[in-house]
Formats: structure tokens, sequence, C-alpha cells
């Protein structure tokens, strides 16, 4: 407990409790293999008994390492980032780093910036997970990892989900179960972007041709080739890729193309928004319209949704990225690279034959 139940302990008052100096505290707290075990057991045992917490600003206004990574996340609701954190962690802990976390968009009506909290506690790197804003003012001292997204910076290193692969690999999980009349439904992203390029490369594969019409926010590849009938037409609405907008767009696709058999949606909460626009036009998955998602996420797996998705791998990109990092705070000069984390299909009951 704190002294006296009324002031939080300090430094001071651990080093008193253990019999030891401020500096020798200090050293401890840095991890220093330069103290003895029996005197780093007392200054623990005394960091305990008081309940000590120590400043990481006072820490860093001290001259010595902060040990905190900053991350930045795109929205808390997408539940793409919970296996991306783990990673991260699992990278980072045994470095003794710990990691403080925010949202891009939590404090925007404070005209607040994350990145700004974060250089105020002096953190030792950033990572940005998902897509990052161009107009980020991060000190070129900073060492930044994307992680999940496209570097929008051109000194940022890059660990990111192969999503061209992964939309190649959903379309032809659809083709070779008999489905010629492919449906796709997502938002404006990198992201959805290269998901529905990928897609659409498999379409091309399978011997259709790809075109696009000139109706807003809708893509489509039409025509066959002598080989096969396959047709891919897609709605990419101008909003990000949440459960309404997988609602709102299957609503509209299957208004304009009542053929399609099956949907491909951006990720797995946007295939959530399929399914539930499916169920309300009394049609059934996957007797009717095979479904599937994107990110592998929690709500795929669950017992209750089953939902075809592709994993991308995003425990993989979460240690990718911590490790990147470790190696630029490192050596700060390092050039910056960009590593494609292989996705791969997770098959489950919102898919089946046609």
């Amino acid at each position: 407990m704190t002294m006296g139940n009324t002031k939080p302990a300090t430094i001071y008052d651990v080093a008193a409790r253990a019999g030891v100096s401020k500096s020798l505290v200090s050293l401890v707290l840095q991890r220093s293999p330069r103290v003895s075990e029996q005197r780093r057991a007392a200054v623990l045992a005394a960091i305990q008994e008081l309940d000590y917490r120590p400043s990481t600003a006072a820490v860093s206004l001290a001259g010595t390492r902060s040990r905190t990574i900053g991350v930045v996340l795109d929205d808390f609701r997408n539940q793409w980032f919970v296996d991306l954190l783990t990673g991260l962690r699992e990278a980072l802990q045994d470095q003794g780093h710990r990691l403080v976390v925010a949202d891009r968009f939590l404090n925007t009506g404070l005209d607040a910036s994350p990145v700004e909290g974060f250089l105020s506690m002096r953190v030792e790197g950033l990572v940005i997970a998902g897509e990052p804003d161009t107009d980020l003012a991060i000190p070129a001292s900073t060492p930044v990892v994307v992680a999940g997204g496209r570097a929008a910076l051109a000194r940022a290193d890059t660990v990111a989900n192969d999503d061209l692969a992964g939309g190649r690999m959903a379309a032809e999980h659809l083709i070779e179960l008999g489905h010629v009349r492919l449906g796709f439904v997502g938002g404006h992203s990198a992201a959805s972007d290269a998901r529905l390029e990928g897609w659409r490369s498999a379409i091309d594969a399978a011997g259709a041709r790809a075109g696009r019409t000139a109706s807003a926010g809708v893509v489509g590849a039409t025509g066959a080739a002598a080989s096969t009938d396959v047709t891919g037409v897609a709605v990419v609405l101008a909003a990000d890729v949440t459960e309404e907008t997988g609602s709102a767009g299957t609503h509209r696709l299957l208004d304009e193309h009542p053929e399609v058999t099956a949907v491909f949606a951006a990720n797995d909460v946007t295939a959530l928004g399929a399914m539930s626009a499916i169920a309300e036009r009394g049609l059934r998955v996957p007797e009717d319209i095979s479904v599937m998602g994107y990110d592998d996420t929690p709500i795929a797996a669950s017992r209750y949704v089953g939902l075809t998705s592709i994993d991308d791998r995003s425990i993989d990109i979460g240690r990718g990225a911590g490790v990147r990092l470790l190696e630029r705070i490192a050596d700060p000069g390092l050039t910056p690279t960009e590593v494609l984390v292989e996705p791969r299909l997770v098959a489950r009951r919102t898919t089946a034959a046609r």
C-alpha cells in the first residue's frame, strides 16, 4: 500500500525500505545486470510492499529508456486488432517493453492526436495498426512500423497481410465449389481495394472478362470466355467496412444482381451484415447464397456463426511488427522494408457447393 494511505510511494521511499540508494533502485527498474540478486530481491519486495508505480515520464526525463511502445489503432471496435496486439505483446514483452494503445478517432472531438500523446510520453517507438494517415506528425528520430496496412510514411517499415493473395484465394474457393455468379461487398480502404483486386484477378484467371460499369460505387466484371461463364459483380460503398455497410451493400448487390449465389465480404464484420441482409430477404446461408469474410476473427470462428474466412494471420503480423520495431530501435539507420504475410483459407459452414 502507499505510505500512510495518503501519498503515492516515491523512489526514495523504496530505497529507504530496501536499505539501498536511489540510484540502485533506478538500476533495478532499468533491469540492469549490474545489480546483485540479493539487492534486486530487496528492491522488488519494497516496490511490492509500497505499491510503488514509477512514472514513465520521470524515467524518460531522467535520461533512461521508457521501454514503452505506442500503438495507434484504426478503431477499437474492429476485432482484427485483438490477435495483432497479442502478437505484438509476445514479441516485445521479453525485452521488457510495455504497450500503450490508443484509437486514432477516440479524441477527435478534442482535436487531439494519439501520436502527440505518445510523443509526450517519450515512447521508444510507434506501431501504426491499420491504414496510416499521411499527415501524421512523427519526428524522424522516432522508429515507426505500420502493421496490417500499407505504409504511407516514407521511412516506416511495413508488416502486412498479402491482401491480393487473400482476395484471389477467396474467389478460387467459391469457383471450386461451383459458383459462377460471384459478388463482392466492401468499402474504400487500401486493404478492401487490394482484396477486391485479387478477387477480380481470380475471376479473370477462370476465364471471365473483367470490366467496370459507370454506376457510382458499383464495379462489375461481366462477359464470359469460351472455357467458363464465371462472372463477378461488386458493390463498394464509400464508407468503412462495417456490419451496416455489409448489409446495405448486399441488399444493393442482390437488388441489381439477383443471380449472385456467393458473396465475398471485405472483412468478417461486413460478412455478418451480408448474412443479415440475406436472411432479411428470406434466403438461406449457404443453401441459397454462400458467404465468406476476411481476417478470421473470433466472430468467424464462433460456433454460432461458423463463417468461412481468409485468415490474415494477424498474430504473425503483430509478432513481425514487434521484431522489426526492436530492430529499428537498435539501429535507426535500417532501410525500410515491407514484409507480406501469406494468408490461408479457413473453410466453415457458410460456404457450400452449388
